[in-house]
């Protein structure tokens, strides 16, 4: 078993203030009321984390203002002038890629981002346009995702613009709130949200940095990510869990246990928090402590995400191709877009001569993949099938 990390592939999650300039000098500023999970002289310190860039402007972006959409706003509502700036694909064409988590400049210059990184960027523009900003996370959209050996789940978050500032609370408004969400219209319909504050969106994108530096294998960086998380919002869990697994990989097993215990006592249903305080006790040498963890976390989840996946895989290394193909159209009925199920079913199609079939899940691969480098990769696989069935 892997440690299961909580970031957000899609949000992977915003900020205000900052502890410190320093991460040797964190320790002097931390709040009452965090529990004493931290573990700081384990870790090298690492560059420095400052919230300050992460909403911050660049000379580029206050041109994007003045000239697509200051001109607009004379004529028509400013919230709408900015959706519109954002939404029409023959302006500023944003893409959606969930390969890291940027600041607003980063996600501006690079024209694309995950979903968290699009509410950063667009929530600077909205702030410097005196714009009134709410921050929602979306309930019940988590989904799986996996990099090498460690397991991701993902979340999402949007943005809702108000008025500007400024504005007279009664002044006549025919376009009341928006909603800004980089979703397709479709799958946002009817979904149920929970507001947020601006020093939660700040902690999840420090714990979507941690996950993205330890996945890179920067265990140290990664700590300080974590650690600031967590300082940011105490609230936030996913932060705990992050936390946890980067001292359950650097070797530091009672430090792990002691986060993810204490994460535990604030959502005792969390499935990924079980998993991994189970591993943590059993790479430990206390079996008997991991007991009533999998027990609880069995009857939670019966089936974890990819498993049927990784028997799937299984079956394909003993050379069992459709029942390969059975296990993994098992595993798309949990999740039918995720792109890397779909790839391996195109494989086990493919193995078995039905390449019209393995053309099929090759393009939803593609249509799934939610980085240009995934895009890229089944693009060319299904060049290459459909260059050989000619």
């Amino acid at each position: 078993m892997r440690p299961y990390l909580v970031s957000a592939r899609r949000f992977m999650r915003l900020g205000a203030v900052l502890l410190c300039a320093a991460l040797a000098a964190c320790a002097a500023a931390l709040p009452a009321s965090l529990p004493p999970i931290f573990n700081d002289a384990d870790f090298a310190a690492a560059g420095a984390i400052d919230a300050g860039p992460v909403f911050a402007l660049s000379d580029s972006m206050r041109q994007y203002l003045r000239t697509n959409v200051g001109h607009e706003s004379r004529n028509k509502n400013p919230r709408a002038a900015l959706y519109d700036a954002l939404y029409d694909k023959s302006r500023l064409k944003l893409e959606y890629d969930a390969a890291m988590t940027r600041n607003a400049r980063e996600t501006f210059e690079a024209r694309s981002g995950n979903c968290l990184s699009l509410v950063i960027m667009t929530a600077a523009l909205a702030h410097e346009m005196g714009l009134n900003v709410r921050y929602q996370e979306v309930l019940g959209e988590e989904s799986w995702s996996r990099s090498g050996d460690m397991y991701f789940v993902a979340g999402h978050v949007n943005l809702v613009l108000g008025q500007r500032l400024f504005d007279h609370p009664n002044s006549y408004d025919t376009k009341g709130t928006l909603v800004i969400d980089f979703l397709p219209s479709k799958d946002v319909e009817g979904y149920r949200t929970r507001e947020i504050g601006e020093a939660t969106i700040l902690a999840m994108y420090m714990n979507n940095r941690a996950a993205e530096t330890m996945s890179e294998g920067q265990l140290d960086q990664a700590y300080w990510w974590a650690r600031n998380a967590i300082v940011q919002d105490p609230s936030f869990t996913g932060a705990y869990n992050t936390l946890g697994v980067i001292q359950f990989r650097h070797g530091d097993l009672a430090a792990a246990r002691r986060t993810l215990a204490h994460a535990l006592t604030r959502t005792p249903d969390n499935t990924v928090l079980l998993s991994n305080l189970a591993q943590a006790f059993e790479a430990s040498g206390m079996p008997q402590a991991a007991l009533p963890l999998r027990r609880h976390l069995l009857a939670l989840q019966p089936q974890p995400p990819f498993h049927y996946f990784n028997l799937g895989k299984a079956a394909m290394q003993k050379g069992e191709y459709q029942e390969a193909a059975r296990l993994f159209s098992r595993e798309l009925a949990r999740d039918p877009y995720y792109h890397e199920f779909h790839f391996w079913l195109a494989q086990a199609y493919a193995r078995m001569g039905q390449l019209t079939q393995a053309d099929k899940q090759l393009e939803l691969a593609m249509d799934s993949s939610t980085t240009r480098s995934e895009h890229t990769l089944y693009a060319a696989k299904l060049q290459h099938l459909r260059a050989a069935t000619r």
